[in-house]
C-alpha cells in the first residue's frame, strides 16, 4: 500500500472501483482489464497494483459495496417500520434489489474464480458485508415476521438471488436464440421474481 492518508487510499480505490462499475455496464467481465480500468482512471494504470492485485480484487470490492450498501437499505426499512404486512415487505425488499441490478448482476457471475484471485484481507472484507446484509435480513424478517422461520428464508432467499439477473436481463443475441429455438420463455421482472419469492416465503400468494 502507498504511503498517503487514509482519506487519499480511500478515494484512490472508489476511483477504481467506479471505473470497473462504468465499465461493466457495457463490457463483460472477461473484456475488463486492469488496464481498460486504469485507462480511465485519474492516475496511472501501475498505480493500481497499489491499492488491487487483481482485476478480480476490483470486482470483489464493487460487489463489497453493493452488499453494503443493500445492508444499510434493509436495516432502514426496519428502524422506519414498527410492522409491515407480507405485501408491503415483498413491495420494499423487491424495490430496494430492483435499484441495485448491479448486485444482481455480479452475483451471476462465477465466485469461485474471483474469490480465488482475491487476497485473503480483500475476501474477509467481502464476507463481512455479505454478512452485514444477511443479518439485516435476518432482523427484518424476525422483528415483522415472528412466525416465519428466518433461517429458512435466509436459506432460500439468499440461493434464489444468483440466479435472478439471467432471467431479468437478456441480450439481443439471446432472445433471438430462445426465439429460434422455439423456447416457450417468458421473462419477468426484476421487481416481479423478488416480490412474488418473497411473497411466497412468508407464506402469501404469489
Amino acid at each position: 500500500m502507498p504511503k498517503g492518508s487514509p482519506e487519499l487510499t480511500a478515494s484512490r480505490r472508489e476511483e477504481i472501483i467506479n471505473a470497473c462499475e462504468k465499465l461493466y455496464e457495457n463490457m463483460s467481465f472477461k473484456e475488463i482489464t486492469i488496464k481498460e480500468i486504469g485507462a480511465v482512471t485519474s492516475f496511472t494504470r501501475t498505480s493500481i497494483y497499489n491499492y488491487f492485485q487483481t482485476k478480480e480484487e476490483i470486482f470483489l470490492a464493487l460487489m463489497q459495496r453493493e452488499y453494503e450498501q443493500w445492508a444499510e437499505e434493509l436495516s432502514a426499512v426496519s428502524v422506519r417500520n414498527n410492522a409491515m404486512s407480507a405485501e408491503d415487505f415483498a413491495d420494499a425488499i423487491a424495490i430496494s434489489l430492483e435499484k441495485r441490478a448491479q448486485l444482481l448482476k455480479l452475483l451471476a457471475m462465477n465466485h469461485y474464480d474471483m474469490e480465488e484471485n482475491s487476497r485473503e484481507e480483500r475476501l474477509t472484507d467481502f464476507k463481512a458485508a455479505y454478512g452485514a446484509s444477511l443479518d439485516a435480513m435476518r432482523a427484518c424478517v424476525s422483528k415483522f415476521f415472528p412466525d416465519v422461520n428466518t433461517e429458512s428464508f435466509i436459506f432460500v432467499f439468499f440461493p434464489f438471488l444468483f440466479g435472478v439477473y439471467p432471467y431479468a436481463v437478456a441480450t439481443e443475441k439471446q432472445l433471438t436464440a430462445m426465439r429460434e429455438a422455439k423456447l416457450d420463455f417468458k421473462m419477468h421482472s426484476i421487481y416481479e421474481m423478488i416480490y412474488s419469492c418473497v411473497m411466497q416465503l412468508l407464506g402469501g400468494k404469489k
